[in-house]
């Protein structure tokens, strides 16, 4: 389930990728899987060691382009041991909600990316968000969680003060609203609750057999209810 374009990231053979927060990986195997010198970055150690696992059987597969390669890395945000300039492409996906000091991570994710560069920051749209904290405190109030709530043109404001220039936005996951809303009216925890089993299966059936009617609605509903808001960015090429 991916939540940017990676046709708009224009990733490929070769391009130097990490994806700051990667968590499970979900991004970081597309990257991989298009050819790309992929970083799996996340202070999570034990997630990276199963990404890290996933890489070397994408590449007994053969699931990786000639020139693509995988590793992690495992690090704070706050301080990324790369050179200014580093990466091609740079993806921070749900995790500068998570953040206390975002103007700080924002800063150093615009240091590593090369000037001519594009990143990608992804965060939880505030419509949806905001229905999930009214519904619950339990869903963020929580050592890790979500400390602030964007609005995504705030966001884009900060990017740009940073020295990027905002090329593109887009909603994604509509149909993952719902299911969170569910979640918090009746517990986030509780998995085994029947209203959320049987809508989690929902939405694994949309995410294996993908069927146009889903797919459509899903889309029509984006801009309306999407969970998440995808911005892009380009880094100016300067003298």
């Amino acid at each position: 389930m991916l939540t940017v374009d990676f046709d708009r990231l224009r990733v490929g053979r070769r391009t130097r990728f990490i994806d700051v927060g990667a968590g499970g990986g979900r991004h970081s195997y597309e990257a991989l899987r298009r050819g790309a010198e992929v970083v799996a970055y996340d202070l999570d150690e034990p997630e990276l060691k199963s990404v890290a696992d996933m890489f070397a059987a994408m590449v007994e597969a053969g699931e990786v382009p000639p020139g693509g390669s995988g590793r992690v890395q495992v690090g704070n945000i706050l301080d990324m041991p790369y050179d200014d300039g580093h990466f091609d492409v740079v993806l921070a996906s749900e995790i500068l909600e998570h953040v206390p000091e975002d103007d700080a991570a924002i800063a150093e994710l615009v240091r590593i990316l090369a000037p001519g560069g594009t990143l990608a920051v992804t965060v939880p749209r505030w419509l949806p968000e905001a229905v999930c904290w009214a519904l619950s405190d339990e869903y963020h109030a929580n050592e890790g969680g979500h400390i602030r709530i964007y609005r995504a043109d705030a966001l884009e404001k900060k990017l740009v003060a940073a020295g990027l220039e905002a090329t593109h936005k887009h909603h994604a996951h509509a149909l993952h609203s719902p299911y969170w809303w569910l979640k918090c009216a009746v517990g986030p925890n509780r998995e085994n609750h029947p209203a959320v089993k049987a809508y989690h299966q929902l939405l694994v059936w949309d995410l294996m057999k993908k069927p146009a009617a889903t797919r459509l609605a899903e889309k029509a509903l984006d801009p309306l209810i999407g969970k998440s808001v995808s911005l892009y960015f380009r880094k100016p090429v300067t003298p």
